[in-house]
């Protein structure tokens, strides 16, 4: 997504560009497979449909967004409850406030929060005292029940841990988004997001299968010994690869947090409605549920329901489906026994880890001449990932010029 956000930006400058993927298409860990008729993104994820910079690259419209539910159930005590934004859904203030989910006075927090944090711009959230999501709550008085029967499964399944030792500013970042907007599905997979950014570039301007060996600052090698000159080079990988590609940049946190993501087709939603699951217990294997055909019909080609399991880790066990569905079975009863296990995808590289004071201003690197952006250089998101595609493209738009000049 950076990569393609930078490239874009640089060939909206007029500057020709050339995007090397490595794999068999565009989007990096933002991917859609079709398997049994199901559309399968790599991982749970959601697009924010708030992003301000990534809105502004899209067509919105003709992605069809779908959207989630301003709010969750959660599996807690063994009954379920739901707990809603109640400034979208004020029919629900009455079921939200009785639910026990934290205190009353947390819930009247969380109001105050979400004004004080609408009202921060985003520069004044990125200039905050940077501090971890748990000491950041805690400051502000929330009690243990509501952080561990809500904040720990919502932002686990956001942050992928549920100790909240996560940044406080991509807290309210990602808090901030939620309140502006909706979390949604393109209707037609996650995949679509890059692929439409891809389908904006000029012609031929993207290489599939064509993983890079070598760079330096005149160019890169490729895998098959072909070598390409460049004016300028960017690393738009993961951190992971862009340590292993240039050594000592410190471009970011090669830090992974891990999730398992499990797919079932069901005859029918256990949920009736487009919101996430939380499991509020403490215990468990299962993070989160949803059935993404609720938002997203057209994730299924058949009529069939699409149930998203979500664990935090790496489990590796040859029963887990089964162990999912067994935990499951208290959720929403004997119908998790006719559910079809689609896929497990064990994800070791799904989000870099982000703590406290780790982003860059920049939002980028610069290194020995060669540029390296991702979201591991800003936030962790799809927006943290454009946005510093961006913001290099403006220095390299700037840098190119002046060389031209002279």
């Amino acid at each position: 997504m950076a990569g393609l956000s930078c490239a874009l930006h640089l060939a909206r400058a007029g500057i020709a560009v050339r995007v090397l993927e490595a794999s068999d298409a565009v989007g990096g860990r933002v991917r859609t497979d079709l398997v049994k008729g199901f559309r399968l993104d790599r991982g749970f994820q959601v697009y924010l449909d708030a992003y301000p910079e990534t809105g502004k690259l899209l067509n919105l419209d003709a992605l069809d967004l779908k959207r989630f539910e301003p709010g969750a159930r959660i599996y807690k005590n063994r009954k379920m409850y739901r707990l809603m934004d109640v400034f979208r859904r004020p029919r629900s203030a009455m079921t939200s406030l009785l639910a026990p989910i934290g205190s009353l006075g947390d819930k009247l927090r969380v109001g105050w929060m979400r004004t004080a944090i609408l009202n921060s711009s985003l520069d004044q959230i990125a200039r905050r005292p940077d501090q971890s999501t748990e000491d950041y709550l805690r400051g502000r008085g929330f009690s243990d029940d509501i952080l561990d029967s809500f904040f720990r499964s919502f932002y686990g399944g956001i942050f992928l841990e549920r100790e909240l030792r996560t940044s406080s500013r991509m807290f309210e970042f990602t808090f901030k988004m939620f309140g502006l907007g909706s979390a949604t599905l393109p209707a037609k997979g996650m995949g679509q997001i890059p692929q439409q950014l891809a389908a904006q570039l000029p012609a031929d301007a993207v290489s599939l299968n064509s993983p890079v060996r070598e760079v330096d600052a005149g160019g890169v090698t490729l895998a098959s010994g072909e070598h390409l000159e460049a004016r300028a080079v960017v690393i738009a990988t993961d951190a992971s690869a862009a340590n292993a590609l240039l050594p000592g940049a410190q471009s970011g946190s090669a830090i992974w947090r891990t999730v398992t993501n499990l797919y079932f087709a069901a005859q029918k939603s256990p949920l009736k409605e487009p919101i996430i699951c939380l499991n509020g217990e403490g215990r468990g294997l299962v993070n989160n549920v949803c059935a993404l055909t609720d938002a997203a019909p057209d994730y299924s080609s058949d009529g069939r329901a699409l149930i998203s399991v979500s664990l935090l880790g790496l489990p590796e066990d040859d029963e887990l489906p089964l162990r999912v569905t067994d935990e499951l079975r208290n959720w929403f009863g004997q119908e998790v026994d006719r559910w079809e296990h689609l896929r497990t995808d064990r994800i070791s590289k799904a989000l870099p880890e982000q703590l406290p004071n780790s982003s860059t201003e920049k939002a980028f690197v610069e290194h020995e001449g060669i540029y390296i952006c991702g979201d591991h250089c800003f936030t962790a998101s799809i927006e943290g990932a454009v946005v510093s595609g961006k913001r290099l493209a403006s220095r390299l738009i700037q840098k190119l010029s002046h060389a031209t000049e002279s």
